[in-house]
């Protein structure tokens, strides 16, 4: 059981994120698996809601592998349409939201829309979805994706997701009054944004800070002492196989 993937660390370190009582504006994949670990642990009384209307406010019974599988919906505090799950977005009730993306530069910017090819032209992506309204609208955001050089670049190619912006005060020039990017984590480590810009503070264990260079697409600014992201326990594996037991977003 001590064995654990890149993946199953990354939802342990995303559960940690959240803290009790928060309102949670969840998402799919890793995000849904670290809201129902925080559940089980340390945040029993986090409230989470999901784009297709539900709120939960304990974990599902069951295996699940996207938001509207039953699981998901039965015993639910409450299933509700996505305009009333968007409003209490836009009122200011939701304090942290889970975002990805293809890729993210160092200011917190995220793009789910278009990125150019190595040789040129343009891959089309899947959109917002809900993530710009997060991006903007809750009061921390965390972006959660794969650490890869390609991923990891100085500008993106398009600001699907608006994060801290190149300079201080962006975010309120855009008439952005609350949120911004609060961590990323990736596959190789987590970061924070103390000045608005990307800093490494966390390496996962086994992981070395000029691995983590050669996979970030501009120049890696690291806190004056690098932490080692806690591996996952037994009790946690245990949740999230309970959850994904095929490893279908973890292996």
């Amino acid at each position: 059981m001590s064995a654990y993937t890149p993946a199953e660390i990354m939802v342990t370190a995303a559960a940690r994120q959240i803290k009790n009582g928060d309102v949670v504006f969840v998402g799919m994949r890793l995000p849904l698996l670290a809201f129902m670990l925080a559940k089980q642990t340390h945040a029993p009384r986090a409230l989470g809601l999901f784009e297709n209307g539900v709120l939960r406010d304990r974990p599902a019974n069951a295996p699940i592998i996207t938001m509207g599988d039953a699981p998901n919906q039965s015993d639910a505090l409450k299933l509700c349409g996505l305009d009333e799950v968007m409003s209490l977005l836009s009122g200011g009730r939701v304090d942290l939201g889970f975002i990805g993306g293809a890729q993210m530069d160092q200011w917190g910017n995220v793009n789910t829309h278009q990125a150019r090819r190595p040789g040129g032209g343009l891959v089309r992506l899947p959109g917002s979805g809900g993530g710009a309204d997060i991006a903007c609208l809750a009061s921390r955001l965390l972006i959660i994706m794969n650490h890869e050089r390609h991923r990891l670049v100085p500008q993106v190619d398009y600001i699907t997701s608006p994060g801290w912006g190149p300079h201080p005060g962006w975010r309120q020039e855009q008439g952005l009054t609350r949120g911004g990017p609060a961590a990323l984590i990736t596959s190789l480590g987590v970061f924070n944004f103390p000045q608005g810009r990307a800093q490494l503070t966390s390496l996962h264990p086994g992981v070395s800070r000029e691995q983590v260079a050669q996979a970030t697409g501009w120049d890696l600014d690291c806190a004056s002492t690098l932490e080692i992201t806690p591996a996952p326990t037994a009790n946690d594996l245990k949740i999230i196989r309970l959850f994904d037991p095929k490893r279908f977003w973890t292996s």
